[in-house]
């Protein structure tokens, strides 16, 4: 959709690029690493600088204590964070449980490995967990649960209920958690951003995955982080190593900077100007007969297709992008197959005068 997107020159709420500007002294530090020579090779797991803030800021946000030299990783992306975490982990035949619907990249990262997705499916139309067919998905083969919480695409954010529903499957099964935290500053309506290592007996098991693409909107230098328990961080940074080598050095420089002198304001106010444009889109939807799904986190909105033409959600996607230049993704691009067919994904991280031109477009459906 970014593709056909780009070639027709449309307005691109497809992929999750947040195109937001950068904060200042994230940029500056960057650019003053590259000139002052900051441009080899880093160690296995990132920059000193770098994992001592994450550790602060998993100290700071959470009250989790890692080790920044033992307990720490600067990985390329969230994603490779995940990577070298299933590498690590799990083997080939192991399951894995995932909520549905589901991001794309968690499950085709399995599918590579060899590793069987199980899909949970949520209740519509709030995405609520079911206790018991989370339960029931559980096979001696399970090794791992996968929990994107605020979720990519439906913007669903795991209640502390819900969560400790999935720590007490965790421990009784002895199972790992692998949790994908990148949109955890992007929280609306009073929810609550719970992060499961805080949880009894859970640091232990838990992989916490997170980033600085979205919250410093530098989606393009793939700078995440995992933290974890040491005795599963070494494997992790072994296979982050030999698949990538490390994140690029200099980003590196901006992403710490921007940990130790961004105010909590900063976050506070990420969190207000998304919800501002979240609720531009959900007006917009609402005008043009396609009912969104209220997300209260991340900043992807999933809605009907009501009125739009084509038989199947991709259909529907490029019928959208030819009549209004809008483009979105088809639905069932985070559903087993047949499911997910009268459903779009929106992404509202886009600078407010592409935004508004977006919507306005919308609306003459």
């Amino acid at each position: 959709m970014t593709t056909e997107c780009d070639r027709i020159g449309g307005i691109n709420l497809a992929q999750g690029v947040c195109d937001t500007p950068t904060p200042a002294p994230v940029e500056a530090e960057a650019i003053a690493a590259i000139r002052a020579g900051y441009n080899i090779y880093t160690r296995l797991d990132g920059i000193t600088r770098l994992r001592e803030a994450i550790a602060k800021k998993q100290q700071r946000n959470y009250g989790l204590q890692y080790d920044p030299e033992t307990e720490v990783l600067v990985a390329c992306g969230a994603t490779a964070g995940l990577h070298a975490a299933a590498m690590a982990l799990l083997n080939p035949h192991d399951e894995v449980l995932l909520f549905e619907p589901f991001y794309g990249y968690h499950v085709s990262t399995l599918k590579s490995m060899r590793v069987k997705p199980v899909l949970v499916p949520l209740a519509e139309p709030d995405w609520a967990l079911d206790v018991d067919a989370l339960h029931a998905a559980i096979t001696p083969r399970t090794r791992a649960i996968l929990l994107n919480t605020p979720a990519n695409p439906s913007g669903k954010v795991f209640s502390r209920r819900e969560i400790e529903a999935i720590a007490d499957a965790c421990r009784e099964h002895d199972l790992f958690l692998f949790t994908d935290e990148i949109y955890e500053y992007f929280v609306y309506d009073g929810a609550e951003h719970i992060c499961p290592a805080t949880l009894e007996g859970m640091r232990e098991r838990t992989i916490v995955l997170s980033g600085f693409s979205k919250t410093f909107s530098v989606t393009g230098w793939r700078l995440g982080y995992a933290t974890a328990d040491a005795k599963w961080m070494a494997a992790m940074a072994y296979f982050h190593d030999l698949t990538y080598v490390c994140a690029p050095s200099a980003l590196q420089h901006g992403a710490a900077a921007g940990l130790e002198q961004l105010p909590p304001a900063f976050y506070t106010q990420l969190a207000a100007d998304h919800h501002t444009k979240r609720e531009k889109i959900l007006a917009a939807l609402r005008d043009a007969g396609m009912e969104p799904s209220v997300p209260a986190g991340a900043y992807y909105v999933l809605a009907k297709t009501t009125g739009l033409k084509g038989k199947t959600a991709a259909e529907k996607a490029r019928y959208l992008l030819a009549t209004t230049g809008v483009a979105a993704v088809a639905g069932s691009a985070f559903f087993r197959h047949g499911r997910g067919e009268d459903l779009l994904r929106f992404c509202f991280a886009k600078r407010d005068a592409d935004l508004d031109e977006a919507c306005a477009r919308l609306r003459r459906l």
